[in-house]
């Protein structure tokens, strides 16, 4: 069976497939959930709508209990780091972890941000060792045969690899980097471009994306059922 962690950050409540004024990433991503669930049934969902219930920033409090060892928190601490162990934990249980993400102002949502910061943890997701030899950080879920499928929405167009706006496309990235490095390196996506010219060149967009996103669905499943029949 696998666990797949279906986390939305849009500001828009509704995909716009259901609403005019929807969000083209909620869109992208409950299409995924909705594939997914077709094909694999018996498989958990778990739903974090961080757009819907941004996950709180992390404060100085939290930065001093995270880097505390375990063994030397004091109750507050224990507190203060709640809801970002129970975070991490949704993390660390995924087999897969589909993420709609659009881009704000050419980054990624405020909230969607807090949920990086509040899972990107010492000792939990990924290893820092000052007297180890060589790199002192280290991710921790390598291992874990984890994969991401991100799922964006843009106003403009040509935020693509090689593509006119890439340089300036920092949606990826943000997402990415910190995934990479806590060993999430199985990526793939799809993004809704063209959201502020509307007409035909929006509607081709999405056409391309849920196609893009229809066959990650059976390519991922067919992939994931073959490593558990191994």
């Amino acid at each position: 069976m696998t666990r797949l962690l279906h986390i939305d950050a849009s500001a828009r409540l509704h995909g716009s497939d259901t609403h005019a004024h929807g969000s083209h990433s909620r869109r992208l991503s409950q299409r995924f959930v909705r594939g997914w669930r077709e094909l694999n049934p018996g498989d958990e969902i778990v739903v974090r709508d961080v757009g819907l219930a941004p996950p709180t920033p992390v404060s100085d409090r939290w930065i001093h209990a995270a880097f505390t060892p375990p063994a030397r928190r004091e109750p507050w601490m224990t507190q203060v780091l709640a809801e970002s162990d129970g975070l991490v934990d949704e993390l660390l249980a995924a087999d897969l972890i589909v993420a709609g993400v659009p881009m704000y102002n050419f980054g990624v949502p405020a909230p969607f941000k807090a949920w990086i910061d509040n899972v990107v943890r010492v000792g939990r997701t990924f290893g820092f060792d000052r007297q180890r030899e060589g790199e002192p950080y280290w991710p921790m879920l390598s291992d874990a045969g984890k994969t991401l499928v991100l799922l964006s929405s843009r106003g403009d167009y040509g935020y693509g690899a090689g593509e006119r706006l890439a340089h300036i496309n920092h949606v990826e990235p943000a997402v990415l980097t910190p995934m990479r490095y806590l060993g999430i390196t199985d990526s793939h996506g799809a993004a809704v471009e063209y959201d502020e010219f509307g007409g035909e060149d929006l509607r081709a967009s999405i056409e391309r994306a849920e196609a893009q996103v229809d066959a990650l669905v059976q390519r991922l499943s067919r992939e994931r059922a073959t490593r558990a029949a191994a």
